[in-house]
Formats: C-alpha cells, structure tokens, sequence
C-alpha cells in the first residue's frame, strides 16, 4: 500500500519543493528570454514543466500518488496565488511577466530591442511576410508580446505595386 500512501511521505517537503522550484523556473526562463518558450508566458512555462516533472517522478520513480497529489496541488494553489497577486499588483506582475517591447516602430526597425529581445533582422522580416507586409510603409508598430510571439500592426495604406527587396532579403527563389 506504500505505492498509494506512505507515512513516511515528506509532504511538507514536497510543497516547499514545488514553491522553489516554480520560481527558480520563472528566473531562469526570464533571462533566457521569450523567444525559447514562444506561446507560453514564463508563468504558464514553469506551470507546465513543474506539472510534467511531478507526474514523471509519481510514474517513474518511489513517489507515491499521495506525494505526488500533494505536489501538483500545491503548484495549482500557487498559480493561483500569483495569479491574484498579478491581478492585484503592478509590481508582481512586472517581477513575474515580461512586457511587451517594440521592435519596429513605424518604418525604422529598433536594433537595440532586436538585440536585447534575442530577435534577428531575418525573424523579423519573416514576421512581416507573415502578416502580409510588402512594404515598410505599411508598418505601424511590430511588437514582442509577453508569449514570445511578435505582432505586426500594419495598415493597407500607402500600399505599392511592388514588395520592397528588403522585406524579402535571404528569402531564396529556388530550392
């Protein structure tokens, strides 16, 4: 029965664990930066890593269900923690989320934020292909959204005939 309960179990531990863990996650991911996990906020990445961790170590390993019960719910009762507090508090959200930042603002590209969001040129001019940009003119503001993706907010105005050649540098014509 020690697979299902065992007093020797060290639950306490094992919440205290998960609350180390959480935010040694969520500083890691933040200086690697948002582009490794795009889709996911730091938040939702170290939800998810410490959930899979745990269910690994019950399946795998001499955890038992009950310690590893206790830990997936210590980890729900701590998102939803910080998720109130993220509501609640300018400050926590800015120490656990990061913000937004602007890589193109009108026509001029932000070299500076590019570098310090780890984004290349050729990601970016890919994003504008993407979202069907062909002409610098079109382009009102790129962002970096705290997911990690880029949104390109852009505009049918000032539109031309012709795709700009930089909006299409190192795209290959042939295979």
């Amino acid at each position: 029965m020690d697979w299902l309960y065992s007093d020797s179990d060290p639950l306490w531990e094992t919440l205290a664990g998960c609350l180390l863990i959480f935010f040694a996650v969520i500083a890691i991911t933040r200086v690697v930066g948002l582009r490794s996990f795009a889709k996911f906020t730091t938040f939702d990445f170290a939800f998810t890593v410490a959930v899979g961790s745990i269910i690994s170590a019950t399946l795998t390993s001499s955890t038992s269900i009950a310690q590893g019960s206790v830990a997936i719910a210590g980890l729900l009762l701590l998102t939803a923690i910080i998720a109130f507090l993220q509501r609640k508090s300018d400050v926590f959200k800015s120490a656990i989320s990061n913000a937004p930042l602007l890589l193109m603002d009108g026509e001029e590209v932000l070299e500076d934020n590019l570098t310090a969001a780890r984004v290349s040129y050729d990601q970016l001019m890919a994003k504008l292909r993407e979202a069907n940009v062909i002409s610098f003119s079109q382009v009102k503001y790129v962002v970096l959204e705290s997911t990690g993706d880029i949104s390109v907010l852009h505009t049918a105005e000032k539109q031309t005939d012709e795709v700009e050649d930089r909006i299409l540098a190192g795209v290959r014509k042939k295979p």
